[in-house]
């Protein structure tokens, strides 16, 4: 049978043009099941793991496998139009969000769009949510303090510029609000907060970004909402979002706080998004890359040498435990990523130790190198105290007569634990916490009622800023005691001591 030319060149035309139309179609999918939040893809041969694919009604999803026969994307936003068969395009980007300046007192979700009605925000910029952490070499120690305002944290757990602190313990036990507090107490201090709620109710959002209103500290905070009414494509990627808005100021030389609250929704997100994309579960059913989700997000964190801006990232993230287990899965996961654990405990919330700090089990493995001169003078054995407190404490309940020495021990216990509470939404700056603990060091307490000691301090501050007002000034310049300041204070004290207990006599025991 013979070829005719002509019938050749058609056919090469015919095979050039199909060549063409696979080309295009390599960049195109079609959706096979969509359910959840997750939808499989069939096509797209040159996809690449975290790439963001563009679905019909400009619905954004993410690639999550590479199966040998489709593709697994998450999608993110209002999904609810997209059904089988729906065309799906590459964009060939990695996720992104928009970050700038305007961000700045602003309510934001996971994909950096505003919630909070106040119009759309002008933004500087996209930067990816997913990045390599910065490498040793452009990183620098840990030099400066992050004062959080609360006692006993700046005390015992001190938390630097750079360090990534875990905030543990049961639910409704004040694990957030060490945080908010923490972020009230950055006024004035020229730091940036980046508030990241997981998994929360929005009533509940809404009530503390009104709280931050109040105490004026939405004016360099962000906060970045994604509701646990949102799907878990969206709970995934909202700690990666905070992390690079706030990886935009910290190329800018500025130093942000960043709190996740919290990593325990957000493991359990993850956790659903992987069942439905058909990986295969581990321990307690979480995927094997699970440690990676957070290793991943919290090494982002951290100091920059001045030649590469000097900025910062300081995390706070928050874990909830059950029934106290910090041996769990997740917990042990954070610990062993993090510079340190600050331990809330139910049984201490529920005495009426606010905050309900456990000093044995929190530990900063940063912060004390950071820790103010003055600060250490004042608070360096007051660990010891409180274990020595919580020892005998044990025991002396089963024993009615007890010696002298237990006696004052138990004593000066319970005066460090009253000077430890702290009513929430009331950080103290520095030289007022060190002033607290210097007259629980140095016996100034010992005279004093337990239910005395709250007001005798209240009243304390306000007589030393208006009768010895020069030497407050001293100790907040140098922030160092020597023999003479410590002489100094201890007589300006001792004053008001003796004023005070003429004028509660009836009540000191």
């Amino acid at each position: 049978m013979e070829i005719k030319p002509s019938e050749v060149s058609a056919l090469i035309k015919a095979q050039i043009k199909d060549f063409e139309k696979k080309v295009e179609d390599d960049d195109v999918g079609t959706v096979v099941t969509y359910g959840d939040g997750i939808a499989v893809i069939y096509g797209l041969k040159d996809a690449m793991n975290g790439e963001l694919l563009v679905f019909p009604s400009d619905v954004y999803g993410l690639v999550m496998n590479l199966n040998e026969d489709s593709i697994g994307a998450v999608l993110f936003g209002d999904s609810s139009s997209i059904k089988e068969g729906d065309i799906v395009k590459r964009t060939k980007k990695v996720f992104e969000v928009p970050v700038g300046e305007a961000f700045l007192g602003r309510v934001i979700n996971a994909l950096g769009q505003p919630i909070d009605g106040k119009g759309e925000i002008a933004y500087e910029k996209f930067m990816p949510v997913e990045k390599v952490a910065p490498g040793v070499m452009t990183r620098k120690s840990v030099d400066t303090t992050l004062e959080t305002g609360i006692k006993a944290i700046d005390a015992m757990i001190p938390i630097g510029r750079g360090q990534r602190e875990l905030i543990i313990g049961d639910r409704q036990t004040g694990k957030t609000a060490l945080a908010i507090d923490t972020i009230i107490n950055q006024k004035g201090k020229d730091v940036i907060c980046v508030y990241v709620a997981i998994g929360q109710k929005s009533s509940t959002v809404a009530r503390l970004v009104e709280r931050l209103r109040k105490h004026n500290a939405m004016d360099y905070t962000i906060v970045l909402s994604s509701s646990a009414s949102e799907q878990a494509p969206m709970l995934y990627i909202s700690p990666y979002s905070g992390i690079a808005i706030a990886e935009y100021f910290m190329e800018k030389g500025k130093d942000v706080l960043i709190v996740y609250d919290d990593l325990s929704k957000h493991a359990v997100a993850y956790r659903t998004m992987s069942l439905l994309l058909k990986r295969s579960p581990g321990r307690e059913a979480y995927p094997g890359d699970v440690f990676y989700l957070h290793s991943r997000l919290l090494e982002r964190s951290c100091r920059l040498d001045k030649k590469y801006g000097g900025g910062s990232i300081t995390a706070l993230p928050i874990v909830e435990t059950q029934s106290g287990d910090i041996s769990a899965y997740i917990p042990t996961n954070i610990i062993s990523i993090t510079d340190g654990q600050i331990f809330l405990m139910t049984e201490l919330f529920n005495r009426g130790q606010r905050p309900a700090i456990d000093s044995g089990f929190s530990v900063s493995r940063v912060g004390s190198a950071v820790q103010k001169k003055a600060m250490k003078q004042v608070a360096g054995t007051l660990k010891i105290d409180l274990a020595n407190y919580n020892e005998l404490a044990a025991f002396s309940q089963f024993g009615s007569d007890l010696d002298q020495e237990t006696i004052k021990v138990l004593s000066h216990g319970e005066r460090c634990m009253e000077v430890l509470k702290q009513a929430q939404y009331s950080p103290l700056s520095m030289v007022d916490e060190i002033i607290e603990l210097f007259t629980v060091k140095y016996g100034f307490l010992a005279p004093i009622s337990l239910s005395n000691i709250q007001g005798f301090l209240h009243e304390l501050h306000q007589y030393l800023n208006t009768h010895h007002k020069e030497l407050v000034n001293t100790l907040e310049k140098r922030m160092e005691f020597d023999e003479d300041l410590i002489s100094k204070f201890k007589i300006a004290i001792g004053e008001y001591q003796t004023m005070f207990l003429n004028r509660y006599s009836k009540e000191v025991a």
